[in-house]
């Protein structure tokens, strides 16, 4: 018997994963998702704000993200330090971004966390010392992934990629847009966005549905309702070849290889998990491209390949990045650019089918014995509009990918001919340009 119809027959069946949900409107126009788990250890909670970075307005760039991290540094009911005293005794925390604020509690403190973030909801304070500190954190951030040659790798990819639109650009900014930012455009961004009609709260733990509800519906009475939240369309580039390059004299060159991407609701999605496991994902020794080009060619300690990573509403990348020494960067780009027509050009073998979709299989329901893992879910189903019975469906999708499958999601979304190539280091543009030049001969 061959390896591979072992590893067939050996596949056991694919489990059911389901969470109950319970999806309620409340008053403020918010729309509240709850599921209950019973004797969940943990409650987490969280609530997010439609818009993000996409509303920051031109030249003050980083303004929703450090709306979102203020939130916790006191409200008009509490001070920063009674907001610290009432949640560290019970194990909780609280933080925010761009796209809203995350918390949890342990035990059945979850209305103390509830009270607490609602606040920050309607009242916040964003009192100016406060701002001045962040600020400058953030500052010194970017200073410091100013002169960073991975950093600034990635940037120079996603602009490559997504050219002027805001996806393009990092959610906290630059420095100089970042120094423009004031207390007031904060307060004003606050006032204006974080509205109900564009949140999505979504609570998981040892919790009454109806209790959370009524909970919501008391502390949130007072929320601005607003305005939903109104899309366009984006205008991205086309896929083609593009280069840049970021110039530091360092011992490593990090590159990105990669071209537009795909959105979470992509029919293929599934095909293309499994194609990421085998290509770049894949635990171990199990894909191809760090077996290959880390194992057995030896060029970095750390490479990786993907396209499902990033999807989301907008269309995410294909990325394929390794940290490599300047002397190997053009066996490390010939590299990526062969796998990505292998896996195209040529039919995986069932083994590697088998040991990706064993692993996802075995692997993805684990993600969710964590109560913040499923909070988070509850907020994609919300916003990628998933049927019910999303997870179970997935977990089915994994296990029916064929071969054939695989190859035709590869050829129809793998782009080895229109990939754009950024690397920072001890490079230059013509250099890259000429790798993608040589390897289209």
């Amino acid at each position: 018997m061959s390896s591979a119809s072992a590893l067939t027959r050996a596949h056991r069946p694919v489990p059911r994963l389901e969470l109950a949900i319970e999806r309620f409107a409340l008053s403020c126009g918010a729309t509240l998702l709850v599921s209950p788990r019973v004797g969940a250890p943990v409650t987490a909670v969280h609530i997010h704000i439609r818009g993000g970075p996409a509303l920051d307005p031109k030249g003050l760039e980083g303004t929703a993200f450090l709306t979102g991290t203020m939130l916790d540094q006191g409200t008009r009911d509490y001070s920063e330090s009674k907001i610290a005293e009432l949640l560290e005794p019970a194990g909780g925390e609280v933080a925010g971004d761009a796209g809203g604020i995350h918390g949890t509690i342990v035990g059945g403190d979850w209305k103390r966390l509830l009270e607490l973030m609602a606040s920050m909801l309607v009242r916040p304070r964003f009192p100016e010392a406060q701002v001045a500190l962040h600020k400058q954190r953030l500052l010194d951030r970017l200073s410091i992934e100013r002169d960073d040659p991975r950093s600034q790798g990635g940037l120079l990819f996603r602009r490559l990629v997504y050219g002027d639109h805001w996806l393009g650009r990092a959610a906290y900014g630059t420095h100089a847009s970042v120094k423009r930012i004031r207390t007031k455009h904060l307060r004003e961004h606050h006032a204006r966005h974080w509205v109900g009609k564009r949140a999505v709260i979504a609570v998981c733990g040892d919790i009454d549905p109806e209790a959370v509800r009524r909970e919501f519906e008391r502390q949130l009475r007072r929320w601005n309702a607003g305005t939903p939240l109104v899309t366009t369309a984006p205008v991205l580039p086309p896929r083609a070849v593009r280069t840049d390059a970021f110039d530091a004299q360092r011992q490593q060159v990090h590159v990105f290889l990669g071209h537009l991407g795909i959105t979470r609701n992509h029919p293929d999605y599934a095909a293309l998990v499994v194609m990421d496991h085998v290509l770049g994902t894949g635990p171990g020794f199990t894909n191809r491209i760090s077996r290959i080009l880390r194992d057995e060619q030896g060029l970095c300690y750390s490479v990786n390949a993907n396209i499902h990573g990033s999807a989301g509403i907008l269309p995410g990348m294909f990325t394929a990045y390794i940290g490599t020494s300047p002397e190997n960067v053009a066996t490390a780009v010939q590299g990526f650019l062969r796998e990505m027509r292998r896996i195209r050009d040529e039919p995986v073998s069932a083994e590697e089918l088998e040991i990706a979709k064993s692993y996802l299989i075995g692997s993805f329901p684990l993600g969710f014995e964590r109560a913040s893992r499923r909070a988070s879910y509850l907020v994609s189903h919300e916003l990628h509009n998933f049927p019910a019975d999303n997870l179970d469906q997935m977990l089915r999708a994994f296990g029916a990918v064929t071969v054939a499958d695989v190859q035709r999601a590869a050829r129809e979304q793998l782009h080895p001919d229109q990939a754009c190539l950024a690397a920072a280091g001890p490079v230059k543009v013509r250099q890259l340009e000429n790798l993608l030049r040589d390897a289209a001969r």
